[in-house]
């Protein structure tokens, strides 16, 4: 009796291996398709929209891909320095700032802080809607090594400024530069840059006219660092 319920256990066991290896496969087919190709959209973004079409069915997204060289240098240096510092010396990961946030977590016990780089957040924009939990940054870690192992940082970069959220229904860059400077992406000044950086933390809380003393300040700290942030 003992010896079959160890070999029930066993292929229990090698069943949720497999489960697991398929996962990740999944994840790992995926990443590898967007080395050269554009993602029509996030599971983050598909989220959104579905908070959007709850109070209006007929909601749509602001979103318009634009390639790396169409994007200014100034939203670049800006979003990296206000974002991810370290973005082109890491491999994915700020252990400094993970250490941070874990013992910021253990305080408040529950996650209220990420510690997450640029490759992370991208990570959990294209497979994941929103939710904090354990198993959810533990996965976003995995999918950042495949990220970082199979795209190079300019094709990192370039994905994530063109799927992050700027604003409700704002997602990338191009729809941003539009919706709160009339303007294209390629176009946007260092002040302007600085302040859409400014607000990607809370992107819906601040729109165009938004000009609180916070935002002032943040713009203005990330104006004084953007020289200093590598950019590939």
């Amino acid at each position: 009796m003992l010896r079959m319920l160890m070999r029930g256990a066993g292929y229990l066991l090698l069943l949720a291996f497999a489960a697991l290896a398929l996962i990740q496969f999944w994840f790992l087919v995926h990443v590898g398709y967007w080395i050269n190709n554009n993602p029509e959209s996030t599971a983050f973004m598909r989220a959104r929209l579905e908070i959007l079409q709850e109070t209006n069915p007929k909601a749509k997204l602001r979103q318009q891909w634009v390639p790396y060289n169409r994007i200014s240098n100034h939203l670049k240096r800006a979003v990296v320095s206000a974002e991810d510092a370290k973005f082109m010396s890491h491999s994915g990961f700020d252990w400094d700032g993970i250490q941070k946030a874990f013992e910021k977590n253990m305080r408040e016990g529950e996650i209220v802080a990420g510690g997450s780089t640029i490759t992370q957040q991208l990570a959990k924009n294209l497979f994941f809607s929103g939710e904090r939990t354990w198993w959810r940054k533990g996965q976003e870690a995995v999918i950042a090594v495949m990220l970082e192992t199979l795209m190079s940082k300019r094709r990192i970069l370039e994905i994530y400024l063109n799927v992050i959220e700027w604003g409700e229904g704002i997602f990338g860059a191009e729809a941003a530069a539009r919706f709160h400077y009339g303007g294209s992406a390629a176009t946007l000044s260092p002040e302007q840059a600085a302040r859409l950086a400014a607000v990607v933390p809370s992107p819906r809380r601040y729109g165009p006219a938004s000009d609180t003393a916070y935002l002032q300040r943040r713009t203005q700290t990330i104006l004084a660092r953007m020289n200093g942030a590598a950019i590939p």
